[in-house]
């Protein structure tokens, strides 16, 4: 049979990878609560793995801030502190205006249809008024940029800023609007036409008009 050969192939991931990654995004959508204990135990037999990974992978989250661990008492699942957003975005927003810039030095014709074509699904996304995809596919806009950019230490902080700016939206129902779907057609244009300057003060404003959601 003819097997394809321009196909994504998968990335193989280790037991504490694969848990944490569920971990987080269980944390993340309200699968495990603000407050609630975990029990290692409990997780390995949902997840088909040893206490081991479980284990590692709660040591992680702690350290990223999505629980916290009491030796011989309890883990638990940390609470949503709201006004944490004002920490979170500038820097946020700083480091992905960079990496919008370096961007451009690696931009292809592919990567500016790839963004063009993600924004479509996120405009189809906002007018159905499924926003919980919205967020999502926002999220893979701006990871196309970052992945384009190609620094390794900046993907590493996004990665974990990221994480926590989504978890405040999914528990705040933030809605992204039009406003979203005119800057990624902005940013677009702006990588294509190299000018940077304006790129990096639309992406921040981008990120920054959140701040308003919040502060209703």
């Amino acid at each position: 049979m003819p097997i394809p050969t321009n196909h994504l192939k998968p990335v193989r991931l280790s037991a504490k990878e694969n848990a944490f990654n569920q971990l987080q995004q269980w944390i993340i959508d309200g699968t495990l609560l603000p407050g609630e204990k975990l029990n290692d135990t409990e997780l390995a037999k949902a997840l088909g793995v040893s206490r081991t990974p479980i284990r590692e992978s709660l040591q992680l989250l702690e350290s990223q801030g999505f629980v916290k661990m009491y030796p011989g008492k309890a883990t638990q699942v940390t609470e949503i502190e709201k006004e944490s957003i004002n920490d979170i975005l500038p820097p946020l927003a700083a480091l992905q205006a960079l990496s919008a810039e370096l961007a451009v030095t690696n931009l292809t014709h592919n990567t500016l249809e790839l963004l063009k074509k993600t924004n479509q699904q996120f405009s189809d996304a906002i007018q159905s008024e499924n926003y919980y995809s919205a967020l999502k596919v926002d999220e893979q806009f701006h990871k196309i940029i970052v992945d384009t950019a190609g620094n390794t230490y900046i993907q590493a902080i996004l990665g974990s800023l990221q994480a926590h700016v989504r978890r405040l939206f999914f528990h705040n129902s933030i809605v992204l609007t039009n406003n979203s779907i005119d800057d990624h057609r902005k940013i677009i244009e702006l990588m294509e036409i190299r000018d940077t300057e304006t790129l990096s003060a639309v992406m921040k404003e981008n990120w920054l008009r959140t701040l308003d959601a919040f502060s209703l």
